[in-house]
This record gives structure tokens, sequence and C-alpha cells, in this order.
């Protein structure tokens, strides 16, 4: 039989470092030495903690349809934490519990985006910013985020693309795939033609804990702007629990009945279990000991990958303050970023993205995600510097 399939499928991307994986895994399987620097997640098992909290729970009977949007003790326990985090006066029925978090970003879309309305993306950004608001039939509007400012948004160039057809400003910080944080003047500047143009704003903060220099400024703190502002964090990139599916949303009420209804004709809920090992995530000294021992160790990891990778003639590296990814421009070395990409997973086995997914901005960069041990990470960086070497000598 030959389907025929929706139109809207062809405008449905992908996440590069799904497909990256699957090809190293392959290779792998071939008896290849493969150093995975690919993919976004955490190299750290899920606190113990939190692993028997869940356990407790499934045994505690935590194995049935929750409400859709949430347990109500899981939910107050996530506005509260929200609270701290934030300091917005956050209550339960702010809250929103999805599994995953990718659900708030598509339900934000669905409820108050139509075809033809303009979002605008931060480029490079995580591709699934693109990949949904294309899917839906709106138009995605490039939001350079550039290294020369640090990879932080540009105020006037933001007020410059708000038109009247923007219906949403998608922001991340810290960014994917760039570890670029706002400061907070920088938020503040961004509320300002949020408010100014009666924007509503997604804030993707999932990194929020993952900061090195300095503190992190929440875009949904700043004055005015929790009224308009979808806050999505979760479980997955803290506490090292991607697979634990667990999406949090922090907005007016208003949308969050409508992110319910949402939920009820989609996934029902998100896992009890899940919820409740939430919980123990939120409240538990040890939970927080974890957390901070992680960013300890991405903190140094990254001060040596990013030494490393600036010893290599032709490529050039910024320090990122936040999340776990490094994002070096490779324009110096010759190569276009898919061409490179491509031949060090190949030829020398070192899985890395190229800046290109991420929008066409990040075209001439590669990332690298330092979720690896520092044995990986200088044995990668040799290979890298390696194979440059040898290319040059053979061109």
């Amino acid at each position: 039989m030959t389907f025929q399939f929706a139109e809207r499928m062809s405008r449905l991307g992908t996440e590069s470092a799904f497909e990256v994986l699957a090809h190293a895994r392959r290779l792998e399987a071939e008896g290849r030495s493969i150093i995975h620097l690919e993919i976004g997640e955490p190299d750290f098992a899920t606190p113990q903690n939190i692993i028997d909290a869940a356990v407790r729970a499934l045994n505690d009977g935590a194995t049935h349809y929750t409400p859709a949007s949430g347990i109500p003790q899981v939910r107050e326990a996530t506005a509260q934490y929200v609270t701290k985090h934030t300091g917005v006066p956050t209550t339960m029925e702010n809250i929103v519990l999805t599994p995953g978090s990718k659900n708030i970003l598509l339900f934000a879309l669905l409820m108050l985006v139509e075809e033809g309305d303009e979002v605008i993306v931060p480029d490079p950004g995580y591709p699934i910013y693109r990949s949904l608001v294309e899917f839906i039939g709106a138009k995605a509007v490039s939001l350079p985020v550039r290294q020369e400012n640090a990879f932080r948004i540009d105020p006037a160039e933001l007020r410059s693309l708000v038109t009247d057809r923007t219906r949403l400003l998608i922001v991340n910080s810290p960014g994917n795939p760039t570890g670029g944080v706002l400061t907070r003047e920088d938020c503040e500047q961004i509320a300002e033609i949020a408010q100014q143009r009666d924007l509503v704003v997604l804030s993707d903060e999932i990194y929020n804990r993952l900061v090195y220099d300095g503190a992190h400024t929440s875009l949904y703190s700043i004055d005015g702007m929790a009224e308009r502002t979808i806050y999505l964090d979760g479980l997955s990139k803290a506490w090292a629990m991607c697979g634990w599916r667990l999406g949090i949303g922090a907005m007016p009420v208003e949308l969050a009945k409508r992110m319910d209804t949402l939920m009820i004709n989609s996934s029902s809920c998100a896992a009890a279990f899940t919820q409740w090992a939430a919980v123990e995530a939120f409240d538990s000294p040890e939970s927080d000991a974890a957390v901070d021992t992680m960013v300890h160790e991405f903190h140094r990891r990254r001060d040596i990958l990013v030494d490393a990778l600036k010893r290599i003639p032709g490529i050039e590296c910024h320090q990122p303050e936040g999340a776990f990814y490094v994002f070096p421009d490779i324009t110096a070395t010759g190569w276009e970023d898919r061409d490179l990409a491509n031949a060090l997973l190949d030829e020398v086995g070192v899985a890395v993205l190229r800046g290109s997914s991420f929008g066409p901005h990040g075209a001439g960069h590669i990332r690298l995600s330092y979720a690896n041990s520092v044995e990986n990470l200088m044995l990668a960086t040799d290979r890298i510097a390696t194979f440059l070497g040898a290319a040059v000598s053979q061109s």
C-alpha cells in the first residue's frame, strides 16, 4: 500500500543528535571505537535517593492514571520549587506536568499560535523549536545568537524582528547549543520589549541549575513577566533523569487550564511514580548535593575541553557559562561544519553535531557535549587535532 501523508509531515524536522547517535552506534557494532560527544544527556546516574523514592511510590500503588496536569501534591511541591528558584510566587494552579518538556513547547504553540503567525526562535537554537513552529504552519523567525556577543540575545536585534504577526517569543538560557547565559540586564530589556509589544514568551530554562560563572537570571522573574511567560523546566538535566520523562510548565492560570485540556486529549498524564520522584528531587538535601557535585564536575570538564580546543589550529572556542556544551567556530580550518562532523565520526570516531543543524546562524560551528569523562574529552581532542593536521598536510 502507498500511504499519502499529510502535508504537515513535510514540515517536521528532527533532532540531529539522535540521528548521529544512531550512526555512531552502528559503527560501534562494527567494532569501531567511538567517543560520544553528540548527545545532550548527563553521563551521571540518577541520584539513588530519587530512584528509591520512585520504587517506594510503585510499591505504594503509583501505577494508575493521575489528574492530567499532575498529582495535586506534586504540583504543589513543584510550585514551591519554582518559587524558590525564581522568586516568583507560584501556586499549584500555575503548574502543568507533562511527559517530557517538549510537550510544554508543543502545547504552547497549539494553544497560542495560528497558521501564518510568526514565532521568534533563537538561532542557533534547539532544533525542535523551529521544527514544531513550522509543523503547526507558523513562520519561525530567526533571532541570531552570535559568538561576538557571548551567544546572548541582542535586544536591539530582537526589537527589529517583532511584527504585528509575532505571537510568541522563545528564549533559552542557558542555551543549547551554545552554553550562552543571559544577564539580568538582557532579561530586563527582553521583558521591556515583550511588554511593549504584548508578546507571550516561552522561557526555556531547563539548564538553569547548570551555570558556572555568576547566577542564573530567570526571565520569568522579571517584573511584569509572570503574567505573560510560560516557564519551561524539567528533571532531565539537573538530576540526570532524561529517561524519566517529566516536563514542568509554570504559567498564568488561564494558560494552564488550556494546557490541561491538551494533556487530556494527548498523553492523559505523566507517569505517577515519576511525579513522586520529582518531589524527592526538589526537597531532599541529597538531591541538592548530587546537583552540586555534577555542576562542579561539568565546570572542571568545561575548562579542560575549552583549553584543549583552543590549542587546535583553526578552532576558536568561546567559553560557555552554562549547560554542558561548547560550540567552537571551525571556519578557519577550511571545513564546512557538516563535512567536518561527518568526517570526525567516520574517520576518527568522534561523534559531534554540525552547527547548521541548530539553524542557519550555526553554520561554521560544531557542538560538542562535555557529558563525558575527562579522559574521553582529551582523547577526542587529540583525535580531532591529529585529523585536522593530517587533513591539512594532505591538502
